[in-house]
């Protein structure tokens, strides 16, 4: 069907008066129209994220209602009954999550949502805890406020995987979200079919965050911004039970505001997004800044070192996680027989040899954190121990310790990283002083990660178009070297990976440089490492990012 025949269609037949408002706006503007129908907002593996707004390929009531009767479809095809649903504090946020509830409960569905903005790893836990079937998160993670989208989990509180995906793709590919037909949320309510999660569930969530201590708090004053997000209740709760009672919040973000008006991009990845908590930081004499984002799952960080305070990248924490949480518990209890870190393949490198160091085993996945999930559903499989399971993390400021839920959790991260400071602060000594050590001991590995931008149909179709190139015309040089190892995860052996549209490149000059389409955004993303010394990686990187400047213009 042609955009315009799409845009016809839901200008007869949309209700939503805003929504209908907006169709009417774009009537003269072709170029509008098609950017909004030129194809249907996909339900991938990875669910569902897109810019709030009418028309196919935007994220509104009708596209929720569509995936949600798919969903809910599956679900009675394979006798599935209940439903966990928790959202962030983005707009049209607490909408989306009761329309979904809306659709399910006409199914005869039990949901159980959340009472207010609430952390993605809490719905992952909320699934296990009340032995739902399935878990819906609404949030759009780290993305500016123009977005929103849609996650799903099965029962063990994992992201669905590709299979159980495509089977669901499948139903909500026959949907017309127009014929999807509900009562009112009350009315559900009211019949027993909704109920919001009881505090009990926060509390045992609290109380296996932070049974993952390993050392007594310390003194250490913290600043800590939610950045308007959904970790505005339980971090600094958390923090608190653990003996941190020297807390304080950035004000102008303490409080869920999908307009994330001092934050634009409120992504903890962004030096900006740290802007307020450092100042504030500085002026309170802090020794460390914790940021997370609107739905909780990723942390970013800053410390005080030599009286500044320095930005860490998700590798450098995650690194410094690896290295505290193996060495304490090495040194003692033990570690576990067939103790794993699970790590993504565009996350440093460096934490293999921390964990063989340790003797330690290290699984490598594809970008997206279900597959640290599976691996820890894996180990505890046909009477394994889940336990095993040490730390999983991923470059992109996303770490998991324990086996509570199957995301990644900011919440029992940030407890872990202020115990990690304040333990080594009691020494004398920094987060940037510890790293440190660390590359003293096992190299100066370093990390770069661009992205390129392919936004509206004409750069979806580039974006195509760019990564077929590199399998048909394949690249031999990059930053200054020639490429001696190539891996193609659409046709590899090497890593026990499902396929992906994945392309790895090693030089003979000591690069690695990774191209990946992002799942969720119109992006072309690079992962460039190089570990040799500070003065020379500067140089690779350069080298290398005109060279991607070059082959993706």
């Amino acid at each position: 069907m042609k955009s315009i025949d799409r845009y016809n269609e839901w200008l007869e037949k949309v209700t939503d008066r805003s929504l209908h408002k907006q169709l009417e706006k774009m009537a003269d503007d072709p170029v509008a129209i098609e950017n909004a129908f030129y194809k249907e907002l996909e339900f991938g593996t990875g669910g569902m994220r897109g810019i709030l707004g009418v028309g196919t390929n935007c994220l509104n009531i009708y596209n929720i209602r569509k995936v949600t009767e798919g969903v809910a479809r599956a679900m009675d095809a394979s006798g599935k009954t209940s439903v966990a649903i928790s959202r962030d504090s983005r707009h049209m946020s607490e909408k989306f999550a009761k329309t979904a509830a809306e659709v399910f409960a006409s199914h005869g569905i039990r949901v159980h949502i959340v009472p207010e903005e609430s952390p993605t790893p809490f719905l992952s836990y909320a699934v296990r805890r009340l032995g739902c079937d399935m878990g819906v998160m609404v949030t759009a993670s780290h993305n500016p406020k123009q977005y929103n989208g849609y996650k799903l989990y099965d029962d063990t509180g994992c992201q669905l995987l590709d299979e159980e995906a495509n089977e669901i793709i499948g139903y909500v590919s026959k949907v017309d979200p127009f014929e999807v037909k509900t009562r009112t949320f009350s009315y559900y309510e009211k019949k027993g079919l909704i109920s919001y999660i009881d505090n009990w569930v926060y509390s045992a969530f609290l109380c296996d965050v932070e049974s993952q201590a390993l050392n007594d708090a310390k003194p250490l004053r913290i600043v800590y911004t939610p950045l308007n997000g959904a970790g505005f209740r339980l971090v600094p709760e958390a923090l608190h039970d653990r003996g941190f009672n020297d807390v304080s919040v950035v004000e102008e973000q303490a409080y869920p505001d999908g307009d994330f008006k001092t934050c634009p991009f409120p992504n903890p990845e962004k030096p900006e997004a740290l802007a307020l908590a450092i100042a504030k930081a500085e002026r309170e004499g802090a020794d460390l800044v914790l940021a997370t984002d609107p739905d909780c799952d990723r942390v970013g960080i800053a410390v005080r070192h030599n009286g500044e305070f320095v930005l860490l990248t998700g590798n450098e924490v995650g690194v410094l996680l690896a290295d505290y949480v193996l060495g304490t518990k090495y040194a003692r209890w033990g570690l576990p027989y067939g103790a794993t870190i699970v790590r993504t393949i565009v996350t440093t490198s460096l934490v293999d040899k921390i964990a063989a160091h340790f003797g330690v085993k290290v699984v490598p996945v594809l970008t997206g954190f279900k597959w640290i999930g599976n691996v820890i559903n894996g180990l505890g499989a046909g009477g394994g121990n889940a336990d095993r399971f040490v730390l999983g993390f991923e470059e992109s400021y996303g770490y998991l310790i324990g086996t509570h839920c199957r995301d990644k959790d900011a919440v029992v991260a940030s407890i872990m990283i202020a115990e990690m400071t304040a333990y080594y602060k009691a020494e004398g000594r920094t987060l940037i002083d510890q790293l440190n050590g660390i590359y003293e001991m096992y190299g100066k590995y370093e990390h770069k990660n661009i992205s390129k931008k392919f936004e509206g149909a004409s750069g979806n179709k580039k974006m195509k178009s760019l990564m077929e190139g590199l399998r048909t015309r394949p690249i031999k040089k990059i930053g200054g070297g020639n490429v001696v190892r190539c891996v193609d995860f659409l046709d590899q052996t090497e890593y026990d990976v499902p396929r992906a549209d994945v392309m790895l490149y090693e030089t003979d000059n000591g690069l690695t440089v990774i191209v990946r389409p992002s799942g969720t955004e119109p992006l072309i993303k690079f992962y460039i490492t190089a570990a040799r010394n500070e003065e020379e990686n500067a140089e690779l990187f350069g080298a290398a990012v005109s060279d991607i400047d070059r082959i993706f213009a």
